[in-house]
């Protein structure tokens, strides 16, 4: 829970706030865009939230918030509850964000995919009651696919729970070393009928994206959407190969997709022209040679 006499002086005066226990995550700001805003090395309340909307969406933040950084000075018990029954947040066609980020991946975003044929995972939350219970309810989970190293968080508790079996890539398999099925090489995988896992190293060597039906693109930390300048944005740091990571970007051309949905930064939808243009523009920035 957020500590009031901790709370950082970059907040305005109000209601919310935020503490300084904060990671910088940006899970407020990709909930909250505007209650939330990175000031200096921390994420901050720039300005408090008064319609219903605003404030259903800063007690979304503060429930996902992976480290309880994010406080009330007054909470509102319904509110708050109203706030935690909309996750898992509903995105499209049976694809949601489950909320609840952990401090095991960073606060990395995960997400759900209920499907006829048993229900998947994408990275982990926090292994909370309340997202066990929200996954029982259709079924439970089947597979639990992990984009990469670093976002297994509590995979292998929900695993366990649910019986389900994690994918992961061998050159990342280290991070669950237990997973059920293990993925090789730089081929392409269908995984089941409208499932493909793509790898594309770059961030790690065992980096994959997850393509559902030709039209979502779960994309671990290998993409992400960035609302400031409203292009597409890669890793610059903690790259494992760079080259290798430009070439996965540009692999991605030859997939038809709509979303993207990142475990670091923010999720993204547009036609699959305008993906297209903005996947080639990433590459090209990649490409250019450094300022002399």
């Amino acid at each position: 829970m957020a500590n009031p006499s901790k709370r950082l002086d970059s907040n305005i005066a109000g209601n919310f706030y935020v503490d300084g226990t904060c990671i910088n995550c940006d899970t407020c700001r990709q909930l909250a865009p505007k209650t939330f805003e990175e000031i200096g090395e921390f994420s901050a309340v720039f300005s408090q939230p008064e319609s219903d909307e605003h404030i259903h969406r800063a007690y979304q933040a503060l429930l996902a918030c992976p480290v309880g950084s994010i406080g009330t000075e007054q909470s509102e018990t319904s509110r708050m509850q109203a706030a935690m029954a909309s996750f898992p947040l509903h995105l499209e066609d049976g694809v949601s964000y489950c909320g609840f980020n952990s401090d095991k991946s960073f606060g990395a975003n995960s997400f759900f995919i209920e499907h006829p044929d048993g229900n998947w995972l994408v990275d982990s939350p926090r292994y909370v009651k309340h997202l066990i219970e929200a996954f029982e309810r259709p079924g439970g989970l089947a597979r639990i696919f992990l984009t990469h190293e670093d976002d297994v968080a509590d995979a292998g508790k929900y695993a366990a729970h649910f019986g389900a079996k994690r994918i992961i890539h061998r050159a990342d398999a280290e991070a669950m070393p237990d997973a059920e099925w293990v993925i090789d090489g730089a081929d392409d995988a269908e995984l089941s009928p409208g499932f493909v896992a793509i790898p594309v190293p770059g961030h790690t060597a065992g980096s994959m994206a997850l393509l559902y039906r030709e039209k979502f693109l779960f994309t671990g930390d290998h993409l992400w959407w960035n609302p400031q300048s409203k292009s597409l944005g890669a890793p610059t740091r903690l790259v494992w190969r760079k080259r290798v990571l430009v070439d996965s970007i540009q692999k991605l051309l030859d997939y038809r997709f709509e979303w993207v949905l990142a475990g670091h930064g923010d999720r993204v939808r547009l036609s699959v022209e305008e993906m297209r243009d903005y996947v080639r523009a990433l590459v090209a920035r990649r490409n250019q040679p450094p300022a002399p």
